[in-house]
């Protein structure tokens, strides 16, 4: 906690920002909603003022000199997995020797999480939600996936929820080993015994809809049985190749599609009509060498697009939201702009909320500041540790200040 910005429903102003991003057309310019020489008030963790600091309100108690640096809303990272025990480096070794990427190393990671006590999953959790603040993120998804059993599930929930809200029940990752050739009984599994266990735990239900995972009518029945108990849909789609996953997503209401990787004409029209966000992974494709999502594509035809880290011990095993937008500009020839929207907003929109993602009044004060006068920095300096504050409610908990 940082005596920075009082508590008790105080205000403070924050002033002395080169660049506010807010992601409100309303009060700056272009789709960020971009502010010069700015400033932002903030109280009881929300920004209540955000604008020019010639027209600032004079009467906060305490003032804050931001140093003429950047100051965007925090990352919001809408896919990871997080509670996992054991190593894949060697996997990843090979795969840089030139063999492919497929869903069944998920299975390495299955065993050992299963043999981990809580206090090592936990720890892990607590090291990997520490890097993601580090670099900026302050809202992050977590899933389940590396349990698939019924109280393995249970567990990786309770511990996700003790690090953010946005839980989201993934049991059908893989087909489990002592389920090898029974795909269909482990989907019923899914659907009954472990969800009815899981659901009060989570938020959000997932399946992995691809070759070598479930197949389009299993995971629509595993996203109507936990909507059926309350929770939203989103769904892994089409990382491995073109097939039916974008399309299960949108018939099933989902939030997002993640991956996106090989998509038809018709996958992006779809995205384009319906309210499923596209949940882009840059740094699963680096770590795969596989094809990158076109992002121009959906982008030019009105999809709605998010980026996010897709952090997990296979294929992506990083926590920085500034390189994923830095991949996003080079690699998928996104704008500097849309990258770092899509890293917010796009997140906030894909996890259906609008009190994070951005810094307007009623928004949750959650907020980075950069070592450098424009976000364009993020992509323009690729691995420099630009990220020199992050802000939580209004409260400074990462960088310079914290310490």
């Amino acid at each position: 906690m940082s005596p920075l910005v009082p508590a008790g429903g105080k205000s403070a102003l924050l002033s002395n920002i080169a660049t506010l991003v807010t992601n409100d057309p309303g009060l700056g310019r272009g789709p960020l909603g971009v502010v010069e020489d700015a400033a932002l008030v903030v109280e009881s963790g929300a920004v209540v003022w955000a604008g020019p600091a010639s027209e600032a309100p004079g009467s906060t108690e305490t003032a804050v000199d931001m140093g003429a640096r950047a100051v965007l809303p925090g990352f919001v990272d809408s896919h990871a997995h997080l509670v996992f025990a054991g190593d894949r480096a060697g996997e990843f070794e090979a795969r840089m020797k030139g063999e492919h990427y497929t869903a069944g190393g998920i299975f390495a990671t299955v065993e050992a999480t299963r043999r981990a006590g809580d206090d090592v999953l936990r720890a892990n959790l607590r090291r990997l939600a520490a890097e993601m603040l580090a670099c900026g993120t302050t809202t992050f998804e977590c899933k389940s996936g590396y349990g698939l059993s019924t109280g393995d599930e249970a567990r990786s929930l309770r511990l996700a929820g003790e690090r953010t809200d946005e839980v989201t029940f993934l049991g059908a990752h893989v087909v489990p080993p002592e389920f090898r050739g029974r795909p269909d009984d482990y989907v019923s599994l899914v659907c009954t015994e472990m969800l009815d266990a899981c659901a009060p735990l989570a938020r959000w239900v997932d399946a992995f809809c691809d070759r070598g995972a479930f197949d389009a009518d299993q995971a629509a029945a595993v996203l109507a049985a936990g909507r059926a108990r309350g929770l939203q849909a989103r769904l892994h789609a089409n990382q491995l190749g073109p097939g039916p996953g974008v399309r299960v997503a949108v018939e099933s209401g989902a939030a997002s599609a993640d991956h996106c990787t090989f998509l038809s004409a018709e996958d992006v029209d779809m995205l384009a009509a319906g309210g499923t966000v596209a949940t882009l992974l840059p740094a699963a494709e680096f770590s795969t060498r596989s094809p990158y999502p076109d992002a121009r594509r959906l982008l030019d035809a009105g999809a709605a697009v998010a980026l996010a880290t897709d952090c997990n011990p296979g294929s992506s095993y990083t926590t920085s939201m500034p390189f994923c937008i830095a991949l996003a500009v080079r690699e998928m020839h996104m704008t500097p702009e849309e990258a770092l929207w899509s890293a917010t907003m796009g997140g906030a929109v894909a996890l259906r909320r609008q009190d994070i993602g951005r810094l307007a009044p009623g928004a949750f004060a959650d907020f980075v500041v950069l070592d450098a006068p424009s976000y364009v920095h993020l992509a323009y300096r690729p691995g420099a540790p630009i990220v020199a504050e992050v802000w939580q409610k209004g409260e400074l908990r990462a960088g310079g200040r914290a310490a």
